[in-house]
C-alpha cells in the first residue's frame, strides 16, 4: 500500500512538472443552473482543443492541456439543439450552427475569456474577460493555487437583468443576451474604428460605463485595458461559467 501511494505521488509530481514545462491545464467548471455548451477558438495559427466545443451539464468539470505560448478565447453558448450529426442552434454564441466549433467565433452577444499564455517576447500569461462582444453568462478565470502576480478577471453579475432595452437579445420574452453598443448602434464612435481607432479619441460610453460598473474586472470597451488586463505565470488556471459571488 505504501509502495502504490508513493507511485502514485510520483506520477502526479510528473504529470505536474510537465504541465508546466510543456504548457497549461485549462478547467472549466459549469457552475450555472442549467446546460452550457463551450466554444473555444485558438488565435491565428494556434490550435483549438477539444475541436471547438462540447456539451457541459450543470456541474461538470473538464480538464484539458494547450501548448506553450498558447492564445485563444472561450466563451458558452446557450440553450443549444443539435442532431446526431453535431448541427443544429444556439440562442447565444453561436458557431454557425455547429456543435464543435473547429475555427469559428461565436456570434455576440457572447462573454468572452481572452488569454496569451506566454509569447517569443514575454513568458508571461495575459487574460481577461471581455464584454466588447456583449454578455450572454457570468464568467471568470483565475490561476489555481495562486501565482506571480496574478489576479481574477471577471464578470460575475448576470448582466441580462439590467441590460438596457436598445441592447436586449430576446427569446420570447426572456433576455438571453445583452449587446455592446458597438454590435447594436454599428458606428465608428462606439466599435473604436475608423478615426477613433485611438484610446485618445475612443472614450467608453454610457453603456460601457454602466458595464464598467457593474463588472469592474471585465473589459468594458476596445481601450479598457489599464484596470482589466491580468499579468500572470501558472500552471493552471480555472475558468467559471456563472463563478460564485
Amino acid at each position: 500500500m505504501l509502495i502504490l501511494s508513493h507511485l502514485l505521488c510520483i506520477s502526479l509530481s510528473l504529470y505536474l512538472f510537465l504541465v508546466s514545462t510543456n504548457g497549461t491545464q485549462l478547467i472549466l467548471v459549469n457552475n450555472c443552473r442549467r446546460s452550457i455548451w463551450p466554444g473555444i477558438l485558438g488565435n491565428t495559427g494556434k490550435m483549438t482543443p477539444k475541436d471547438g466545443g462540447f456539451h457541459m451539464r450543470s456541474g461538470d468539470e473538464v480538464v484539458f492541456d494547450v501548448p506553450k505560448k498558447w492564445s485563444g478565447r472561450i466563451w458558452a453558448r446557450q440553450n443549444c439543439h443539435f442532431d446526431k450529426t453535431g448541427k443544429g442552434s444556439c440562442d447565444t454564441g453561436d458557431c454557425d450552427g455547429q456543435l464543435k466549433c473547429q475555427g469559428l467565433g461565436g456570434k455576440p452577444p457572447a462573454t468572452v475569456v481572452e488569454m496569451t499564455l506566454g509569447s517569443s517576447t514575454s513568458p508571461l500569461h495575459f487574460y481577461d474577460v471581455s464584454l466588447v462582444d456583449g454578455f450572454n453568462v457570468p464568467i471568470s478565470m483565475r490561476p489555481v493555487g495562486g501565482g506571480i502576480g496574478c489576479g481574477v478577471a471577471e464578470c460575475d453579475v448576470d448582466l441580462n437583468i439590467c441590460c438596457p432595452s436598445a441592447l436586449e437579445v430576446k427569446v420570447g420574452e426572456k433576455v438571453v443576451g445583452c449587446k455592446s453598443a458597438c454590435l447594436a448602434i454599428q458606428s465608428a464612435k462606439y466599435c473604436c474604428t475608423g478615426k477613433f481607432a485611438d484610446p485618445k479619441t475612443c472614450k467608453p460610453t454610457i453603456f460601457a460605463q454602466l458595464f464598467k460598473a457593474i463588472c469592474p474586472k471585465a473589459y468594458s470597451y476596445a481601450f479598457d485595458e489599464s484596470s482589466s488586463l491580468n499579468r500572470c505565470r501558472a500552471s493552471r488556471y480555472v475558468i467559471i461559467f456563472c463563478p460564485p459571488k
